[in-house]
């Protein structure tokens, strides 16, 4: 069986030097806020070209967090992509803010800045892009458009550590970012973690003020804040892991080229151009028969995923605030993409039997 993804195969020649973090952060006696996060924000903050990391307890919370930062009048308008995973949304309405869904690219699945500015109204505050896939979004339209209407920008990398745009680093375009390290990221903890990145001195306090009960000075409470800090323990395995990045992003782009230059054109691939430098978290193909296509892998041994199987405006959740928001573009992809294996653990070979199987189809 050629697996989507394993976690222990994933993770596994890691396991030594994860012990090793793990008994030093047993043995210091300080499980929270202390030198490993410090550490991990430091290194990660540089790995983004950016002036300031701060972690938090996962990637919802670094969304929602950069968000109330701002300090929005309930009401006002968020522009996000309508492919988006439901987290995007979910961050957006936790705030009382109203979510305004702008069509992907059908070429790149990120958002389209042509459609950006018909979408704007005297209540937008505020674009969230979502680097989908390991893509970084069409950045110079887009922060062109934010500085014309006076709009923050807050980008979504959970699925991006680590690519560029035109030589830029995802997670330093907006005026936030926020990172997700779920297990299954590119840069996964072994649980759930998370990031916010800045170039702003007075941003970046006021994450770490909101962060830890909306406190500077222990016990001493500024603002209304949260429980959302970077575990240590995830810290110090992330430090592990941020010495691989590389090295991981380079066996996944050469995963991705075996399937690049493989798969037949009967199925969609994703678009290669010399501005992106793309990371493949996930490596999606689009097919008009994509459930008899899924179906015929796994009888072959092949397990794959959809990213995703509904379009935000379609879920149940959603009734009411995104139901009556016309999204076709983004109900296709939803309809047709898959989710080839890709993990970090899978070899060229393995690769090309996916590659191999999927052209009998």
């Amino acid at each position: 069986m050629i697996e989507y993804e394993n976690l222990n195969n994933l993770n596994k020649p890691l396991f030594e030097e994860y012990k090793t973090a793990f008994n030093e952060v047993l043995e210091s006696g300080w499980y929270v806020l202390g030198n490993k996060v410090k550490e991990f924000e430091n290194q990660f903050a540089s790995y983004c070209n950016t002036l300031h990391c701060v972690g938090v307890a996962n990637g919802l919370d670094a969304l929602n967090l950069s968000l109330r930062a701002f300090g929005f009048e309930r009401g006002s308008e968020v522009l996000v992509p309508s492919n988006t995973y439901i987290a995007t949304i979910l961050s957006i309405v936790d705030n009382g803010l109203q979510p305004v869904l702008v069509e992907p690219n059908i070429h790149t699945y990120n958002i389209d800045p042509e459609l950006l500015e018909q979408a704007i109204t005297s209540k937008t505050k505020a674009i969230m892009v979502v680097h989908l896939y390991g893509k970084v979004c069409e950045m110079d339209p887009i922060l062109s458009i934010a500085k014309k209407h006076n709009l923050k920008v807050i980008e979504d990398c959970a699925q991006s550590h680590g690519a560029k745009y035109k030589g830029h680093l995802s997670g330093s375009f907006g005026d936030y970012a926020a990172h997700s390290f779920y297990p299954t990221k590119n840069l996964g903890a072994l649980g759930d973690a998370g990031a916010v990145t800045t170039n702003s001195d007075d941003l970046a306090k006021k994450i770490r003020i909101l962060r830890n009960y909306g406190s500077e000075v222990k016990y001493y409470n500024d603002v209304v804040g949260v429980n959302s800090r970077l575990d240590e323990l995830q810290a110090a395995l992330l430090l592990v892991k941020l010495k691989y990045m590389e090295q991981i992003t380079l066996h996944k782009r050469e995963l991705a080229s075996v399937y690049v230059n493989g798969l037949k054109s009967d199925f969609i691939k994703p678009q290669i151009h010399k501005d992106y430098y793309d990371v493949f978290h996930i490596f999606n193909i689009r097919h008009s028969k994509r459930d008899a296509l899924r179906d015929y892998l796994l009888k072959h041994d092949i397990k794959t995923e959809i990213h995703y199987p509904l379009a935000p405006n379609k879920q149940k959740a959603m009734i009411g605030i995104l139901d009556k928001q016309n999204t076709p573009i983004a109900e296709e992809i939803h309809q047709t993409t898959l989710s080839l294996p890709i993990s970090y653990f899978h070899t060229k070979e393995t690769i090309q039997k996916v590659v191999d199987v999927m052209n009998s189809f």
